[in-house]
């Protein structure tokens, strides 16, 4: 079952619950917390503090989360599992390939997204690394899985994902797709993937320590669940001594137990998102990124991350947070992101920033 991606609440509204925060265009490293999620977060603090921790109130948050994540990605919430960090979720996957395997991955990707493979080489997987462009056309016979990020976090690329998905269908091999750098500004579709993961304090705007497993529905009993627990089972509240394990039947069967302040804000988070148009945050994210590379010189593209070269001593980066911009410094190149909290002015701050140093460097 596949459930609806389109919310149909105003973009509006949804920047109306972020404090303005001028120049803030590291939505790829971290996002803003929502007013709703601060709240709700200070509320949990209180509460502890005064005693009165509410168990009801920490699974209902879990619940919300998960629901609000399956209508982000357009899977039913049965097929969602949480956790905290995104290389556990994809150990889960590369747990559960055959020795020999071969694995084809994105030169550069996500150290999250690759390392749970490279953990497996004294069983012989192998890791094949290669350029983003050319994933689906490196799926070959003796790949057994294609594990990738669909946004990148580098340079913000998007994959061909449709490509992949077919190559991989045509050879057999599983599919992992991490949504990280994606989930919360692209319309996403799960359902597509074998196995996806994501984490909420990016693009979505939670908290971090809340990350998101999904699993095609035939793949649950190929897939162990090696951090089962208390949180994994079948009745959660009745699950929490052995000696006897009755695990849930659906991915919640890979449930890690929930960092409980976490998850009441995550789930503000969520639900902001998912009852907003997918489509509408698109539009604003990435027009504001091609409005920027328009400004700088650069070609129109699809993502809402920008990547520009620096030089080794980082002096573009440094002329933009002098100019008040909040960037991120990956891989030798300076990344903006931009996303709901963003406007006009901030596209005018970074490009000013930009271009003046590119003038200085040019006049030396």
């Amino acid at each position: 079952m596949t459930t609806t991606t389109t919310g149909t609440g105003t973009l509006a509204a949804l920047q109306d619950r972020f404090e303005r925060v001028p120049g803030y265009l590291d939505a790829a490293t971290c996002g803003l917390p929502s007013r709703q999620t601060a709240d709700a977060m200070r509320a949990g603090i209180d509460a502890w503090q005064a005693g009165r921790i509410d168990m009801d109130g920490y699974d209902d948050a879990v619940t919300r989360s998960r629901e609000a994540y399956a209508r982000l990605v357009g899977v039913d919430p049965a097929a969602v599992a949480i956790g905290a960090q995104v290389s556990s979720l994809v150990g889960l996957a590369a747990a559960a390939l055959p020795d020999g395997c071969e694995v084809l991955t994105v030169d550069q990707d996500f150290a999250s997204v690759v390392f749970p493979f490279l953990a497996h080489a004294d069983r012989g997987v192998t890791v094949r690394h290669v350029p983003v462009e050319a994933l689906a056309d490196e799926v070959r016979p003796s790949t057994g899985a294609v594990a990738f990020s669909l946004v990148q976090s580098r340079d913000g690329k998007v994959a061909d994902a449709d490509a992949v998905c077919r190559a991989a269908a045509d050879v057999g091999a599983l599919t992992v797709c991490d949504l990280t750098q994606a989930v919360g500004w692209l319309p996403t579709d799960a359902g597509r993937f074998d196995v996806t993961t994501g984490s909420s304090y990016k693009w979505l705007a939670g908290p971090r320590g809340a990350a998101f497993l999904t699993v095609a529905p035939g793949l649950v009993e190929r897939l162990r669940p090696l951090h089962a627990g208390w949180y994994a089972g079948k009745e959660i509240w009745s699950s929490i001594y052995g000696p006897e394990m009755t695990l849930a039947s659906d991915a919640r069967r890979f449930d890690v137990s929930p960092a409980w302040l976490v998850w009441l804000g995550v789930a503000p988070a969520l639900e902001a998102f998912a009852s907003t148009d997918r489509e509408a945050v698109h539009r604003h994210d990435v027009g504001l990124a091609n409005a920027f590379r328009d400004a700088v010189g650069l070609g129109p593209s699809d993502s809402a991350i920008v990547s520009l070269e620096d030089d080794e001593r980082g002096t573009l980066r440094a002329a933009l947070d002098a100019a008040g911009c909040r960037v991120a410094g990956r891989g030798g190149r300076v990344r903006l992101a931009f996303h709901v909290w963003n406007d006009e002015d901030d596209v005018d701050r970074a490009a000013g920033a930009a271009v003046g140093h590119a003038a200085r460097v040019a006049a030396r």
